[in-house]
Formats: C-alpha cells, sequence, structure tokens
C-alpha cells in the first residue's frame, strides 16, 4: 500500500448564482459527475457535507465553488479528469464560471488516510501561486513524485 495519496483541490468563480437559469445544465449533471468520480478507479474521498453536498461550502467566498478531493495516483486523477464524461463538462467551464487570471487548481500527496481541510488546501493553492510548482504543490502539467 502506498504511503502517500494524491490530494486535489479545484476552484470555480461563479458566472452567475448557482439557483440561476446560467447553471441549470451544470446543477443538473453535479450527481452524475459526482458518481463517476466516486466509481473511477483510483478514487480515494471528496468533500461533501452531511447531505453528500459538495456546493454548500463556500470556505473562499459565496461565488467561489470548491472541489476537494483524494486519489491514490496522479494517473487515476488525470484519467478521470480528461478521459470520462467529465471532460465534457470541463469543456463547457467557460459558461458557467468566469476565467481566473491565477492558478485555480492545485495537487500534493498527502499521508495515505489523510483527508485535507480547505485550510490546508488554500495554503497549497497560495504555495502554488506564489512559488510556481514545486514537491509541495503541483499541478498536472508539472507533476512531482509521490512523496515518501
Amino acid at each position: 500500500m502506498p504511503h502517500h495519496e494524491l490530494a486535489q483541490l479545484n476552484i470555480a468563480h461563479l458566472a452567475a448564482p448557482l439557483e440561476s437559469p446560467q447553471l441549470q445544465d451544470f446543477v443538473d449533471n453535479l450527481d452524475r459527475i459526482n458518481a463517476l468520480a466516486e466509481g473511477s478507479p483510483g478514487f480515494v474521498w471528496r468533500f461533501q457535507d452531511y447531505a453528500g453536498n459538495a456546493t454548500s461550502a463556500r470556505p473562499f467566498g459565496e461565488e467561489y465553488l470548491v472541489n476537494l478531493t483524494v486519489w491514490t495516483d496522479i494517473e487515476s486523477l488525470h484519467r478521470y479528469v480528461y478521459r470520462s464524461a467529465h471532460a465534457e463538462i470541463m469543456a463547457r467551464r467557460k459558461e458557467w464560471f468566469q476565467p481566473m487570471r491565477e492558478a485555480w487548481t492545485v495537487l500534493w500527496w498527502v499521508p495515505a488516510g489523510h483527508r485535507p481541510g480547505f485550510t490546508e488546501a488554500y495554503e497549497k493553492l497560495q504555495q502554488l501561486r506564489a512559488n510556481g510548482p514545486t514537491a509541495d504543490a503541483f499541478t498536472f502539467k508539472q507533476p512531482q513524485p509521490r512523496s515518501g
């Protein structure tokens, strides 16, 4: 069993309120895409509230959605993001979310069994924004080897 797993945070700046007609198609696909993630090889965990809702948490402001997950490895997450039905939804990102000038996704290794919180995730995103990809906070384009 690996000693480390891959944590991932991505944030999205809403182009309109989540309840708006503009985001209806996005909202209508959330359960399907979340179920796809949970059934994907390598998926370990995703943040959700007690009711199973991941959109209720707005730790970075009401206008931002967050996705915080843990996977066994980079390859599994990459396959889900870019080679599954998730890619079709991601291709429509500009319909639902405002462009972001700074990095909006970050990857980092965590000890197996660790479930990161939003404070840790935000710190990793800030590290990436300030320093670029490092062993502590990186991207798909510049992945880092598993810790340990």
